[in-house]
């Protein structure tokens, strides 16, 4: 396995690769979600290349840039384990110049939901993922549905921008107790711990409303509001899978997303219906 930490080393042994390139985009703190999206890339492409950067331009003041969880041994090791083929450890100073282009996410979208408290987020993550396209030029991405509303930014970029690559969305891993992998979680302390199942529940209440033909989104949201007190909840929300609003659950084109705090940290989780 080939570790490589400069742009133009990582471009230049791209050209050394013949057959299809797989990519896994990733801030590092690997687990098992991390592990899933990497084995996929693996069965699916000829070559698997991986990276681990916490990308600084996504980051807000006061987020958790600083004390984000960082592994880079223990990382390298699953990576190596799992038979990929290079992996990229850039610094951020190798990533970003002081005058350089700047890509904007679409004003709705970018700036609702994660974007509503977070604005500048979704800048951040597409401007990392166009560079990180650019050097390893992948045909196939892959990206886990946790982060429901980054994915569809991506894939909106991918065809906005005519990006040779086809977006790999993968299914949420999830602990056996339902708690969504995250590496935040390191974060939780165990009391929390028992407190961020309350994410996983309350999407099962909706899903089983749901199975039980109740299809009004304010009924589930509600039920869900509920559910998850009394932990601060950012949002509790049935959307379409375009991030527009619904009033009925559309079978086949539903998700079902949640953003709370436990405790300081905050927490994602979605249900695709």
């Amino acid at each position: 396995m080939k570790i490589v930490s400069q742009p133009e080393e990582l471009a230049q042994f791209r050209q050394t690769l013949q057959g299809s390139v797989g990519f896994v985009p990733t801030m590092g703190a690997l687990h098992n979600g991390h592990l899933s999206l990497i084995k996929r890339s693996i069965a699916e492409n000829d070559h698997t290349v991986v990276s681990l950067f916490v990308n600084p331009t996504q980051f807000l003041p006061g987020e958790d840039l600083s004390t984000y969880p960082r592994r880079q041994e223990a990382d390298l090791k699953l990576c190596r384990l799992a038979g990929v083929d290079a992996v990229f450890t850039p610094q951020a100073t190798a990533m970003y110049s002081i005058e350089e282009p700047i890509l904007c996410a679409p004003d709705t979208l970018g700036y609702m939901l994660e974007g509503l408290r977070r604005p500048g987020h979704f800048d951040g993550v597409l401007r990392v993922v166009l560079k990180l396209f650019n050097l390893t030029q992948p045909a196939h991405a892959y990206f886990g549905k946790k982060d429901a509303q980054q994915l569809y930014l991506i894939q909106n970029m991918v065809r906005t921008l005519f990006l040779p690559v086809s977006i790999v969305p993968c299914d949420i891993v999830r602990e056996e107790d339902g708690l969504a992998l995250s590496s935040r979680n390191v974060y939780l302390s165990p009391d929390e711990r028992q407190e961020a199942l309350k994410l996983s529940k309350a999407l099962k209440h909706a899903s089983r409303l749901v199975i039980q033909k109740e299809f009004h989104a304010k009924v589930l949201e509600r039920t869900m509001q509920e559910t998850l007190a009394p932990l601060h909840v950012e949002y509790a929300r049935v959307l379409r899978r375009d991030f527009t609003p619904l009033e009925r659950v559309e079978l086949g084109n539903t998700l079902i997303a949640i953003a709370a705090y436990v405790g300081s940290t905050r927490l994602i989780d979605n249900l695709w219906i």
